[in-house]
């Protein structure tokens, strides 16, 4: 199966890199770099048709995913989640035609499974031979797992405030977990000096090329869901925004294939947490970039992330989409998660729940009319926040 991924392309700068040596951010202007394909080619080679027998995992889009050769893809049946009709929980709201993207249901129990499958398979592809990641939680527990399956050694930072089912987590799979004073931020800066010492490739979100790719299979499953169309609005809990941006990432490319229609992409919605939300305050100030949270603090740990890396094109994303972002409190969080169980039996993560807490405050003020197809995004089990939940 032929394999369409190019070269590498910055963000903000536009400068070519080499996708077939280990790249981390761009060596211009150290912003983002993406990967990129020649879709036209993709496009006389697959269609929609085509993918429909394949397997119900993420890899059923591998021609629009950067592992060259299919013996390097590092799986656990990662992807295929469920795409929810919320029938109860969308009468409740006044909402016609309510989703829910259940990501708890991947491997690890969270959407992080499908980047660091993308990540860790082109890693090992590329010849990486050792691992590191500074994370809140999820990441961590999915980069063991995924460098476990792959062979590797997984070297992995958390702030000593990460949930105990993820440190255990990390732990059980093999990586060797360091707990660091203070937010994943401080945790990144940890895990660069151990780096400067002792060489092992940096799988932080977006300072690789690789996660946002296993995370835009998020959009691809989206629209085959919805018989190749999309929805009017995208609710999606925002910490370094990998997800998001992967999503719209997939939507400009299944443009390009003439899987979908041009021109009707979803109005994507950030929430985040009262007690860190850069992107709400840089959005709504009309800024380019963030400003640093200071003193982070939220019980949803993936949404703790005071100053993520892809600001700018979270940013973009939003006002590109007609979109906005918003805020809810951990108690509004909290009590979404019983109110999606109850209704539809999703037990949602706190920042998954978020999304529901937001919702309900996008249709009071009309931001959101109950006649849009809405989709809510869940990152992942809430099964992983027992000790936040009991």
């Amino acid at each position: 199966m032929r394999n369409f991924l190019t070269h590498l392309e910055c963000t903000a700068c536009g400068q070519r890199h080499d996708a077939d040596v280990l790249q981390t951010l761009c060596t211009s202007c150290g912003k983002v770099l993406y990967a990129r394909y020649d879709l036209a080619a993709a496009a006389k080679a697959v269609s929609p048709a085509d993918i429909g027998p394949r397997e119900s995992t993420m890899w059923r889009y591998r021609e629009v995913l950067p592992v060259r050769d299919g013996a390097f893809e590092v799986t656990l049946g990662e992807g295929g989640t469920p795409l929810l009709r919320a029938e109860q929980l969308g009468a409740a709201l006044g909402c016609t035609e309510l989703y829910i993207k259940d990501e708890g249901k991947n491997p690890t129990a969270t959407f992080k499974a499908r980047g660091m499958a993308a990540a860790v398979s082109r890693a090992k592809e590329l010849g990486a031979e050792r691992l590191v990641v500074p994370s809140a939680g999820n990441a961590a527990g999915a980069m063991a797992a995924y460098a476990a399956r792959a062979g590797m050694p997984a070297f992995v930072f958390m702030p000593d405030t990460t949930p105990q089912s993820n440190i255990l987590e990390s732990r059980i799979a093999g990586a060797d977990v360091e707990l660091v004073a203070g937010h994943i931020g401080d945790a990144g800066r940890a895990a660069r000096e151990r780096a400067a010492v002792s060489p092992m490739f940096d799988m932080s979100t977006m300072k690789e090329p690789y996660r946002v790719e296993g995370k835009k299979t998020l959009g691809y499953e989206i629209a085959e869901a919805l018989g190749w169309e999309l929805p009017d609005v995208i609710v999606y809990p925002t910490g370094g925004g990998t997800g998001l941006l992967g999503m719209w990432k997939a939507f400009g490319e299944m443009e390009e294939l003439g899987w979908i229609a041009a021109g009707r992409r979803p109005r994507m919605i950030a929430v985040q947490m009262v007690g860190c939300a850069p992107i709400v305050a840089a959005f709504h100030a009309g800024q380019e970039s963030i400003s640093p949270w200071e003193n982070a603090e939220t019980v949803a740990a993936g949404l703790r992330v005071p100053g993520p890396v892809a600001d700018y094109l979270i940013l973009q994303c939003l006002r590109e989409s007609g979109g906005t972002a918003l805020t809810v409190t951990d108690e509004e969080a909290l009590a979404a998660v019983p109110e999606m169980a109850a209704a539809e039996g999703v037990f949602a993560c706190p920042e998954g729940a978020a999304t529901l807490a937001a919702l309900r405050k996008l249709l009071a003020t009309g931001e959101v009319d109950g006649s849009e197809r809405v989709v809510l995004l869940n990152t992942g089990s809430g099964l992983k926040y027992l000790d936040v939940l009991g």
